[in-house]
């Protein structure tokens, strides 16, 4: 046995205050926000601690002119994206145009002032829009009485900032992660196949059409009605689409030209407009958006309706489109800023989605996020700080103040086209391909989640992905990754046996790892698989296993199950006369055994600060009982 300068320390318990506080700042301030300036005077304190909860006074004093040039041109472009955009997905959640608009002009002036990314651009969505549809629509029809379902798109709208806000304040993002990044795949491609059809209904120029969204039932309509098929429409539908297609196209092959990509749907709007009144569009088929009213966005606070029979549709509808813009908005914020080697916070991004949804909900808004088109050409035309978004409320304060009635001459089958267009965009079959070839379970999950809102509905597509990527945690959790290790020839390392097939087995002593947190969920597997261990290394070798050696550097955490389970491991080994020896314990594990009287059960004897010297003191040991073996057995033969 080797004389070893350090051993296992026993550290006498913290106090449960102070393990409770540590864990909850590890939970909900892992990054630290405050402990840059914990040092600096109390007014420095004061000035960083309001620039850390208002982004807009840490940057603002650092603008200059430089820096609005680039912000200037990336507002003026996404203005032009947002026009066409705010109309098209407006429509889709069956709301009048204007609400489009409106969404685009006071949502992304809050986020300025209380978001963390230089690259996003503030907007409405499609799958929300479609969502907020899809959830209140079955509680009030949009046709029938428009007036008290635009009131309950205000009040979803507001339980979506309530919602956002609570869980920033709380620090509450770890809920985001609960959506993976294969179930927003599978999501967004799902909705984008179902808003397609869905746009058959401009492009075909129908009067009629299903309230469901499912492929099977907008396939039927679409050929249920086919009386209403409008030729003329389908032909301007089919030119636009191509044009906005081709226009993608060119964007993808030269980046320079992103621009090309950017006006398209603006273009489309202004042809279709031209069109549509020179040529007496309506009287070919050609339905168009309608009237739009000049003037800024009226005040709608007086018209949240929290009303007990509708109080229930529009929670749900604001906790889920809360949810899932939030999670779209923050990982589209995050691919930009890694980029440009930025970061944001995802608990301040959460809090800024809250502030612009509950204004928003009082100044004639519905639900806006951060989404992936507008973002993209904001970073393209060369944004530098949130000050783009201004600029973009700005040109939209000034179309709502003079340009608005222009856009009534809009035809739907060009908003159709647009809405066409950005959805096949999202539908990522390369993605999908990824995962299929790294990981079946992952696909399972994304495929759950395409087919569940392509063939069900948008909440069963979801409730099926989250409900399988939940399956998998539990599956990692309840039984947890555990291995065999063997020495490393001509070296003291220690690895996996079946990565390293060349490790050289120890006579007489197993070494296993365990690589997860051992409580009550899975210690009941973790025992057996031990024993399992112990039966496949006799089966195989000649030597009886004498000592188990259990290295716990991986395993965080233990609770009294993990620990009864061990004591009675050690029974049961006893029993085998098999010695059981711990490698390495955590802190946070050992305290729980030295609280536990674990420690005084096996002995501090059997704990080890490595495998190496564990060994060591097995092989001292089994020299040590073989040498008192041969000695007895000498004796009895002297006696004879």
């Amino acid at each position: 046995m080797t004389d070893s300068k350090h051993t296992v320390n026993f550290v006498t318990p913290k106090k449960f205050i102070k393990t409770f506080k540590k864990d909850c700042k590890e939970t909900f301030f892992p990054d630290e926000p405050f402990g840059k300036f914990r040092h600096d005077k109390l007014l420095q304190k004061v000035k960083k601690t309001i620039q850390y909860f208002i982004p807009i006074f840490e940057w603002l004093p650092r603008y200059n002119l430089h820096l609005f040039r680039y912000d200037v041109l990336a507002g003026i472009t996404i203005t032009s994206l947002a026009i066409p955009q705010g109309i098209s997905y407006a429509r889709l959640a069956d709301l009048p145009p204007i609400i489009g608009l409106y969404s685009s002009f006071v949502p992304p002036l809050i986020y300025t002032v209380f978001g963390s990314s230089n690259n996003l651009a503030v907007g409405t969505v499609a799958a929300c829009s479609l969502l907020m549809h899809e959830t209140l629509g079955a509680v009030v029809s949009p046709k029938d009485d428009p007036t008290l379902y635009l009131h309950l798109i205000y009040t979803s709208t507001f339980f979506t900032g309530i919602f956002q806000t609570a869980l920033g304040f709380c620090r509450l993002g770890i809920l985001v992660d609960f959506l993976s990044h294969s179930t927003i795949t599978g999501f967004m491609g799902g909705t984008a196949i179902i808003i397609s059809l869905q746009q058959m209904k401009g492009i075909l120029g129908l009067k009629h059409f299903t309230t469901r969204t499912d492929v099977v039932r907008v396939i039927q309509a679409i050929f249920h009605y086919r009386n209403e098929w409008k030729w003329q429409s389908f032909v301007a539908g089919l030119i636009f689409l191509c044009f906005l297609q081709v226009a993608r196209y060119v964007r993808q092959r030269k980046p320079n030209l992103f621009w090309v990509s950017a006006i398209s749907p603006m273009a489309v709007v202004a042809v279709g407009c031209l069109y549509a009144y020179l040529g007496d569009g309506e009287q070919h088929g050609i339905a168009i958006v309608g009237d739009l009213k000049k003037g800024l966005n009226p005040s709608s606070i007086h018209y949240l309706n929290f009303d007990s029979r509708y109080l229930p549709a529009t929670i749900r509808a604001g906790a889920v489109t809360g949810l899932i813009s939030m999670v779209e908005g923050i990982a589209i914020g995050r691919s930009f800023a890694i980029i440009k080697n930025e970061q944001i916070d995802g608990n301040k991004e959460m809090i800024a989605y809250g502030f612009m949804n509950i204004i928003g909900s009082l100044t004639s808004c519905y639900l806006t996020t951060g989404p992936f088109s507008k973002t993209a050409v904001n970073v393209n035309s060369g944004c530098k700080t949130p000050m783009a978004n201004v600029v973009q409320g700005f040109c939209m304060m000034l179309t709502l103040l003079f340009l608005a009635p222009i856009f009534s001459y809009t035809p739907l089958v060009a908003l159709a086209a647009i809405i066409m267009s950005a959805m096949l965009g999202l539908i990522n079959y390369e993605e999908m391909y990824h995962l299929y070839k790294v990981d079946k379970f992952d696909f399972a999950i994304c495929m759950a989640a395409f087919f569940g809102v392509s063939f069900g509905s948008m909440d069963i597509g979801l409730l099926l992905s989250v409900g399988l990527s939940l399956l998998r945690a539990l599956l990692y959790v309840a039984r947890p990754a555990a291995c065999k290790l063997g020495r490393l020839p001509n070296t003291s390392l220690y690895r996996d046996t079946e990565q390293y097939p060349e490790t050289m087995s120890l006579e007489g002593i197993l070494v296993l790892q365990l690589g997860s947190p051992v409580y009550f969920a899975n210690c009941s597997y973790i025992r057996e698989r031990i024993l399992r261990f112990i039966n496949e290394e006799d089966a195989v070798t000649e030597y009886r296993t004498e000592h188990i050696l259990l290295d716990l550097s991986g395993v965080a955490s233990i609770d009294m199950s993990g620990i009864d389970t061990f004591i009675e491991l050690i029974r049961v080994l006893k029993g085998k006369h098999i010695k059981l020896g711990i490698v390495n314990p955590r802190i946070e594990v050992l305290e729980k055994m030295t609280l536990a009287k674990f420690v005084d059960v096996l002995g501090k004897q059997a704990f080890y600060l490595s495998i190496e010297e564990a060994i060591q003191s097995c092989r001292f040991t089994m020299d040590t009982s073989t040498k008192e073996e041969a000695w007895g057995s000498s004796k009895t033969e002297d006696v004879v």
